[in-house]
């Protein structure tokens, strides 16, 4: 399709494909995956429309189209709401979810060396190149986010 009728296509469109598949799905983040779904069919569509209409009713039976395949599709079965999982992971020991806690209440810079390091085992290298940090940097950052886990973990420790 051409890029200027699609472009006005989808300014003149978007929202009712996105209303249909908000309506067959009840929730945003599904719609809106449908949503460029759909324009991305349209995009790529090679037959030209005979009007506005044919686009419009083209429009709304790929979009429903795509809903029912989301529907359908075995991953969608398996997944489980956000709402019905826990706040917090369960564990197996309660010092585990201690761990988790004090963790938790790291700054953002430790708590994400300390993931990388020892929850994805990457190098310090690795992670200095995801987080665009030097090694030095990097090192810094896992002695200190250990020190202050240590510190924080003796305070839990000694109240009990």
């Amino acid at each position: 399709m051409e890029k200027t009728l699609f472009n006005s296509a989808a300014r003149q469109y978007q929202d009712m494909v996105y209303r249909v598949a908000l309506h067959i799905f009840g929730n945003r983040q599904d719609a809106e995956d449908a949503v460029q779904e759909v324009f991305l069919r349209l995009y790529t569509c090679e037959k030209p429309f005979e009007g506005t209409d044919h686009l419009r009713h083209w429009l709304i039976r790929v979009t429903v189209n795509v809903c029912k395949d989301a529907l359908k599709s075995p991953w969608r079965r398996r997944r489980v709401s956000l709402e019905d999982l826990p706040e917090t992971p369960v564990f197996d020991r309660p010092e585990q979810g201690e761990l988790y806690r004090e963790v938790m209440a790291l700054s953002e810079k430790y708590r994400t060396v300390l993931y990388l390091f020892y929850y994805e085992e990457l190098t310090v290298r690795e992670i200095g190149e995801v987080l665009g940090l030097g090694t030095t940097a990097v090192t810094t950052r896992l002695h200190r986010a250990r020190m202050k886990l240590k510190e924080q973990l003796t305070e839990v420790w000694k109240d009990e």
